[in-house]
């Protein structure tokens, strides 16, 4: 399901048609965090900065539902900005949204405690699959949050106990 991976050169922009992308940060130890999601209609502004850089991805997208992509080669992209004003400020309406989704992830790893991340992922992944039954592990969980399954695991049961969710095999129902 990976798109591109980190350290790898860009060569193309990517615009999601339909389904879904996630864009994750994997640290040393090989831990993925999700940075945001990709929706239709959107692009991801961190592959847009490496390609017309000419560096390598710092980021890696991963599809978390079939998705349908438009793939643009970064030599068209970087002409369009010149020459199409309408393209410039799709790319700059993008950056300033994910620049305020990464404010969002610093403020939610500094300033909340682990239970209200993982309600406030829960919630935003209930809105984007348009569903209360969210297919995941707690592995996967842990991952998107830079955590460990342990903590999550027994963060989720605490929440069950409370009646916000409904744990099953590798699905969370928000209650």
């Amino acid at each position: 399901n990976k798109f591109v991976g980190m350290n790898k050169f860009i060569q193309v922009i990517p615009i999601l048609n339909s389904g879904l992308l996630g864009v994750y940060r994997t640290d040393d130890d090989g831990r993925d965090m999700l940075l945001y999601y990709i929706k239709p209609g959107e692009s991801c502004i961190m592959s847009f900065l490496a390609g017309v850089n000419n560096d390598t991805s710092k980021v890696k997208v991963i599809a978390e539902d079939d998705s349908e992509l438009t793939l643009i080669p970064i030599d068209r992209v970087t002409k369009w900005v010149g020459k199409y004003p309408e393209w410039t400020d799709y790319i700059f309406k993008l950056y300033h949204q994910r620049f305020e989704e990464l404010l969002n992830v610093v403020n939610s790893i500094a300033f909340q405690k682990m239970d209200e991340r993982i309600w406030k992922l829960l919630i935003k992944k209930s809105e984007l699959m348009q569903s209360n039954e969210i297919t995941i592990t707690h592995q996967q969980l842990a991952d998107e949050l830079g955590s460990t399954r342990e903590v999550i695991s027994r963060l989720l049961k605490q929440m069950e106990k409370t009646g916000i969710v409904s744990l099953g095999r590798n699905k969370i129902t928000l209650v």
